[in-house]
């Protein structure tokens, strides 16, 4: 039989992290690719506990509010607001993971041939989510601050977008952060040209250096009083990412809207999964928890970031230290092919991600992602000697013995 799929489909492009993520399942491959937390540090025993004490209610069993748990969303209101997120229960909305946020939020804005304004890389699943919406997406260059604020300017001033989409601390795929300049420049702008702002924050709490994080763009937004940030983030990287609960904090008109497109999409997220986590979080020291995340992380980082500073081999790679989050990016010497440089590392025992995917437009052929937050130390080790192993091999196939010296 001919399946009629509709045209739409056209628009969805399959995700390169999930692709990579096939090829090393089921081999001996250590993957530096998939934006993973490491397995030894979930709280799991918490959790089992957490989930024993909720199964004696039969009530969690069944369906619940589109919203979510009133519980989990006090106790979430309660969090924000030690990061100056003045989001009231109403003002929030559970949703599957954070990816969910973003999808749900594309679905109430975006008409086909919108323009969504983007950070140039960005996040590569939410360019998929407004490809698949029809809209247009035009990535603006960042700088050491953040996305510049003179491009920005023009292209609200010459293209009235619908949305922009951000990642201002600890950015995927490059791990930057914006300044606090930055980020106020980019809500005046905003606020000028009533631009809606979707701010994504799914690691903004694994800061190596949390004394001098700055405030979020929509704690920035709320002490200005400024309504126009849609702000979404997740338990995935700070509890387990199988939970699949994220959230969005916004207006609560736009919550009202968010939540029609979720009773569509899934009538609700799990309640038995999120009255475990309300459970989880009553008793569970979690900023002490993230703080052994933190400290374990940028132990990580500084493991792959050695093994790239102190071996020759690599003396021609670009690489900026994170603050935070899960990665390190790489900015490759010359005419490197990321193809066959894939293709060998996988022949190695080791993969990533090629840059090109996080890009609006077909850049970053030069670039690749690195995970550090999953492998134990001594895999870091390893897989570093295997993806150097595949570099020597892909720069002397390519003409770049020079890159080696």
């Amino acid at each position: 039989m001919e399946f009629r799929f509709a045209s739409r489909m056209s628009q969805f492009t399959s995700s390169a992290v999930r692709d990579i993520l096939k090829l090393t399942q089921g081999k001996e491959i250590i993957s530096f690719s998939g934006g993973l937390p490491a397995e030894e540090l979930f709280p799991a025993e918490e959790l089992k506990s957490a989930y024993s004490r909720v199964f004696a209610d039969r009530r969690v069993m069944q369906y619940g509010l589109t919203e979510g748990l009133p519980g989990l969303r006090q106790l979430l209101s309660l969090r924000l607001s030690q990061k100056g997120i003045q989001a009231k229960p109403d003002q929030l909305l559970i949703t599957t993971g954070s990816q969910q946020s973003i999808d749900l939020t594309a679905r109430i804005l975006l008409e086909p041939g919108d323009l969504v304004i983007t950070e140039n890389p960005t996040y590569l699943a939410a360019l998929q989510v407004f490809q698949s919406s029809g809209a247009r997406i035009l990535g603006l260059d960042t700088d050491e601050n953040g996305i510049r604020a003179d491009l920005l300017e023009a292209a609200l001033r010459d293209n009235k977008p619908k949305l922009l989409y951000v990642i201002p601390t600890f950015a995927n795929p490059t791990g930057a952060i914006w300044s606090l300049e930055r980020r106020q420049e980019v809500l005046q702008l905003c606020s000028r040209y009533e631009t809606v702002i979707l701010e994504d924050d799914p690691y903004g709490e694994l800061s190596f250096e949390p004394s001098t994080l700055p405030p979020s763009l929509k704690a920035l937004a709320d002490a200005a009083g400024f309504p126009g940030v849609i702000y979404t983030s997740t338990f995935s990287k700070t509890v387990v990412p199988a939970l699949r609960i994220g959230w969005a904090a916004a207006d609560e008109s736009v919550i009202r809207q968010l939540a029609k497109a979720k009773q569509s999409a899934d009538l609700h997220s799990s309640c038995l999964d999120q009255a475990a986590l309300a459970e989880l979080l009553e008793g569970f020291d979690l900023d002490g928890h993230i703080r052994r995340i933190r400290a374990e992380y940028a132990g990580r980082m500084q493991i792959m970031l050695d093994c790239l500073r102190n071996d020759p081999v690599f003396a021609g790679i670009t690489v900026r230290p994170p603050k935070g989050g899960m990665f390190l990016w790489l900015e490759l010497p010359g005419e490197a092919d990321m193809d066959t440089l894939l293709r060998l590392a996988i022949e190695e025992g080791v993969a990533f991600v090629p840059g090109t995917g996080f890009y609006t437009d077909g850049q970053g052929n030069r670039t690749i992602r690195l995970n550090f937050s999953h492998s134990a130390p001594e895999v870091i080790r390893e897989g570093m000697l295997r993806l150097k192993r595949a570099y020597i091999r892909c720069c002397s196939q390519s003409g770049m013995e020079a890159a080696l010296s």
